[in-house]
């Protein structure tokens, strides 16, 4: 009867070091080492003013390291994300009212929901992409913001909401007769109403956000998605009562450059109000 020669192979993994590329290599006649490069970075959105950094010679594990931004950084991008934010929403109500409303409130919705789902995803992992000032003081109260970071973001998104509103007004010039009424949040109902319609869509709005940013458990890459989906809804839900603002930089801004100060302090007071309990309540529930 024939012997068979039995041949073992011996098979190790082993993690090779940043400069090693992935293969499989012959070690011997008999042996096989498989090669397995480090996993990259999560690319999941860290918290509030926290990037990954891909230092020149990763620890093992190809584990990240997080690093905080510089505060200007941060205050930049909420300049920037709320320039534009409030100059897109200002374009599509002038644009809207100029050619007789042809997109309604749904169209007006969806402009203002996409606007923050482009923004937010883009701006997240910078500064939070809050681009509100009632976002900021619902995050600083309930310690996801430092406290000194409150007033300059604010500042940041009060100028970049007041320059958007002048660019607006300067690029539409020749739009509607009343730009005011275009633009400007001005209640139709009464001031008690129109406080209690912009705090619970801003409560609304806050509950949704603190969820999925500020909770471990949640999927972090829904937090456009979701901020964005709270936008549109509470947009055709209260739009035609307040303008459904939820955002005082978003009202002020228009307001200095269209001169149209109606209520105003509505739209001051009610979201930060709205936000704080809206952030808080969801902290209460978990």
């Amino acid at each position: 009867m024939d012997r068979r020669r039995s041949v073992s192979m011996d098979v190790s993994m082993s993690i090779p070091p940043p400069a090693a590329a992935a293969s499989m290599e012959t070690m011997s006649d008999d042996k096989i080492a498989i090669f397995i490069p480090p996993r990259s970075p999560s690319n999941k959105i860290l918290p509030l003013g926290f990037q990954h950094t891909e230092p020149s010679h990763p620890p093992p594990g190809g584990s990240a390291e997080m690093v905080a931004l510089p505060l200007i950084k941060k205050v930049v991008a909420e300049l920037l994300g709320t320039f534009l934010l409030v100059f897109i929403v200002l374009s599509a109500l002038i644009t809207d009212a100029a050619h007789g409303g042809a997109r309604g409130p749904l169209g007006m919705a969806a402009a203002a929901g996409l606007a923050m789902v482009v923004l937010v995803s883009s701006l997240a992992h910078v500064s939070g992409g809050h681009m509100n000032p009632a976002v900021s003081v619902a995050m600083a109260a309930l310690g996801h913001l430092p406290r000194p970071h409150l007033a300059p973001y604010v500042a940041a998104q009060l100028l970049g909401s007041t320059a958007a509103s002048f660019a607006a007004k300067a690029l539409y010039g020749g739009g509607p007769a009343d730009l005011g009424a275009a633009v400007a949040t001005v209640p139709a109902v009464g001031a008690a109403e129109a406080f209690l319609v912009e705090f619970a869509a801003t409560f609304v709005f806050l509950f949704v956000v603190t969820a999925l940013a500020t909770d471990p458990n949640a999927v972090k890459e829904l937090v456009a998605v979701g901020a964005a989906a709270a936008v549109m809804m509470n947009a055709l839900v209260f739009g035609k009562l307040t303008g459904a603002s939820m955002n005082p930089a978003r009202t002020l801004g228009p307001a200095i450059a269209t001169g149209t100060y109606t209520k105003i302090w509505v739209y001051m007071v009610a979201p930060p109000l709205g936000a704080i309990a809206g952030s808080g309540a969801y902290h209460a529930l978990k």
